[in-house]
């Protein structure tokens, strides 16, 4: 009888990570405040990894795309289109998230000032990101296995659904939760007379204001894609389960890595990044389980 597996890893790896994220809500929920005094420090490689750390994530997108190419195309001629369509919608979502929350470190990087700079220079921003993720679709495409198109549609599917509903659903709770930032909190005289835990919410208080977006963490929504990489892995050729273990455990790096950083960069609190993990975490397994069982079936 084969194992039950969550996005192509044992389910004992998917409790895994659930019970890191528990404890860490629990440990943040007595001491963000303290946490955060102990370990942030702004550094240029912490910034510099929080601009660009969010692309391997991304590169999932166009990965996704590549899948339901490769599984429609297989489908017959009728689905060509389609599988064009989704190719190019895959890599889209990897350029418009991509300049949308870090466009505007890029766009200094060519000198553009906003009122002053002619379109050009905005124009090129915007192909600086479609040049790096141009590459993934062609190169995943040759890597994956075309026998099982149904599964492929699946997986790029999954990945390319959960993504989106992933970061729409932390829009949504940054706007209830409305959590002053530590970043801002510092600036104040008095940090801790207006430092709220995660559960005393304030909705709607945030409007477009971003020092009240701290619950939960966008980029932990980001970089918490990165757990579906084992099931990118999954419809490769030559496939193992020592890969996708391989795949699995540099996206627990990964996420540990980058939500170190958002405390280090007094970005969020480690209960906001916990929660934007186990948020997205458990979107992604839902979605992909559902998929998955209907490629089956």
């Amino acid at each position: 009888m084969r194992k039950k597996t969550v996005m192509a890893m044992p389910a004992a790896c998917f409790c895994g990570v659930i019970a890191v994220c528990i404890f860490g809500i629990i440990l943040g929920s007595f001491r963000d405040f303290d946490i955060n005094a102990a370990l942030a420090n702004k550094t240029d490689l912490g910034a510099f990894f929080a601009t660009y750390g969010s692309y391997f994530s991304y590169c999932l997108y166009p990965a996704a795309g590549a899948c339901l190419y490769v599984g429609l195309k297989a489908k017959g001629d009728r689905f060509r289109l389609l599988a064009w369509v989704l190719l190019l919608l895959g890599c889209f979502m990897a350029v418009y998230y991509s300049n949308s929350y870090n466009g505007k470190a890029v766009r200094a990087l060519f000198g553009y000032t906003a009122g002053e700079s002619g379109a050009f220079l905005s124009v090129l921003s915007w192909l600086f990101w479609v040049v790096l993720y141009a590459w993934v679709p062609f190169v995943v495409i040759r890597l994956l296995d075309h026998a099982d198109p149904d599964k492929l549609i699946a997986v790029g599917a999954a990945i390319l659904i959960a993504g989106i509903a992933a970061d729409n659903v932390n829009l949504w709770l940054k706007q209830v939760a409305s959590r002053p930032r530590y970043k801002y909190l510092i600036t104040l005289e008095d940090p801790a007379s207006e430092y709220r835990n995660w559960w005393q919410m304030i909705p709607n208080l945030a409007g477009s204001n971003d020092h009240f977006k701290s619950w939960p963490s966008g980029n932990m929504t980001i970089a918490s894609m990165m757990f579906s990489l084992p099931m990118l892995t999954d419809v490769m050729k030559n496939r193992s389960s020592k890969k996708n273990m391989a795949a699995f455990i540099i996206a627990c790096l990964f996420v540990a890595v980058y939500g170190y950083n958002r405390i280090h960069m007094t970005n969020h609190f480690l209960s906001d990044v916990c929660f934007g993990t186990l948020i997205t975490y458990i979107i992604y397994a839902v979605i992909s389980t559902a998929f998955l069982k209907a490629a089956k079936k």
